[in-house]
C-alpha cells in the first residue's frame, strides 16, 4: 500500500507543481504587459482566422463526378455463397460521386496518367466553362492556403515574441494561445480527392488510385485543358492561365504591395496578399495580365465582385 501511495505521489506532485507554475506565469505582470502590447497583432490574426472561415464556407471545392453507382441505391445485393470462402473483405464504394468503380487496368492507367483519366471518367470537359471552374477552384484553394499559412506564421511569431517557458509550450500550448487571445482556427484546406477503385467480384482483391487536387495537380489540369482548347482554335483559349506561377508573377510585378491601399510586405512582413480580377470573372473578366492585380486580404474582401469605378 505504501509503495502504491509513493508511486501515485511521484505522478501527481509534478503535475500539481507544473500547474502552479503555469498559473503564476499567466498571471505575471510581464506576461500581461506583453499581451497588452500585442493586442493589435492578435486582433489582426483573429480577423484573418475569420476570413479563412469565409473562404472555406463560400468556396467551391469540387469539380466533376463519376456516373458509376449513381443509381445503386435503387437495389440491394447480398452474397449468398454457401461455401466457406473469405468473401467481402473489400467492399466497393458505391453512391460516392468522387469514386469511380472500374477495372484494374483503368486503376493502373490512372496511376500513370492521372490528369487524362480524371478528365475522362469524372466528366471534366476541355471547354471554357469547365476551365473557368477549375481555375476558380484553384483560386479558392490558393486563397485558403495563403490564409492558413499566414495564420501559422503569425502564431509562430506571436509565440516567439513571448518566449514562454518550454513546459508551457509542451503541456499548455492551446491554453497559452487562449490566454494571449489568439483564436486558433481548425480550418484545413479541403483538397478534392478523386478515387479510381477496383474491387474483385468476390471482394478478396482491391486496388485504388487516388488523385488529390492540390495546387500542383490543379495547375497541371488547367494547362492540359487549355492545350486541348487551343488545339480546337478557341480564341478564348489564348488567354493567360490562372496558375500558381501566374499569381506569383503578378505579385512580383506589383512589388508585393496592395494596389489599393499600397501597403507592402516590406512594411508588414506578415501581410496576406492575394491576386484579384479587376473585372470579376462573374462579370466577364478574363485571367489576363492586364485584368489582374495584387490586393491585400482586407481590400480584396471589401471589393468582393464589384466592378472597378472610374478614376476621376
Amino acid at each position: 500500500m505504501l509503495v502504491a501511495a509513493i508511486t501515485l505521489l511521484t505522478f501527481i506532485v509534478p503535475v500539481i507543481v507544473r500547474m502552479i507554475r503555469k498559473n503564476r506565469y499567466f498571471a505575471s505582470e510581464q506576461f500581461l504587459a506583453h499581451k497588452q502590447q500585442l493586442a493589435t497583432i492578435v486582433s489582426e490574426h483573429n480577423d484573418i482566422a475569420n476570413y479563412a472561415a469565409e473562404i472555406r464556407n463560400s468556396g467551391s471545392f469540387k469539380l466533376g463526378e463519376s456516373s458509376t453507382g449513381r443509381q445503386s441505391h435503387l437495389a440491394s445485393s447480398q452474397n449468398t455463397s454457401q461455401h466457406n470462402y473469405r468473401r467481402n473483405r473489400n467492399v466497393a464504394s458505391h453512391q460516392m460521386p468522387n469514386v469511380h468503380n472500374c477495372s484494374l487496368q483503368v486503376v493502373r492507367n490512372a496511376d500513370v496518367d492521372p490528369i487524362k483519366y480524371l478528365m475522362k471518367y469524372f466528366r471534366i470537359t476541355a471547354d471554357e466553362t469547365h476551365l473557368a471552374d477549375v481555375e476558380g477552384l484553384g483560386d479558392d484553394i490558393a486563397r485558403l492556403e495563403g490564409a492558413v499559412a499566414n495564420l501559422q506564421s503569425r502564431e509562430a511569431s506571436i509565440t516567439s515574441s513571448f518566449n514562454p517557458p518550454a513546459f508551457i509550450l509542451k503541456h499548455y500550448a492551446d491554453e497559452f494561445m487562449a490566454h494571449v487571445g489568439v483564436e486558433l482556427s481548425p480550418i484545413e484546406v479541403p483538397y478534392p480527392i478523386y478515387v479510381f477503385e477496383y474491387v474483385s467480384a468476390g471482394g478478396n482483391s482491391a486496388q485504388r488510385t487516388t488523385v488529390t487536387l492540390n495546387t500542383q495537380t490543379i495547375d497541371a489540369l488547367v494547362e492540359t485543358m487549355s492545350e486541348k482548347i487551343r488545339w480546337r482554335q478557341s480564341a478564348a483559349g489564348q488567354r493567360a492561365l490562372m496558375t500558381a506561377r501566374l499569381r506569383e508573377s503578378i505579385k512580383a510585378r506589383d512589388s508585393y504591395a496592395c494596389r489599393q491601399c499600397t501597403i507592402s510586405v516590406a512594411a508588414e512582413p506578415h501581410l496576406l496578399l492575394e491576386v484579384d480580377h479587376i473585372i470579376p470573372v462573374s462579370r466577364g473578366g478574363l485571367s489576363t495580365v492586364e485584368n489582374l492585380q495584387t490586393l491585400c486580404w482586407k481590400c480584396n474582401r471589401s471589393k468582393s465582385n464589384r466592378m472597378p469605378t472610374a478614376q476621376i
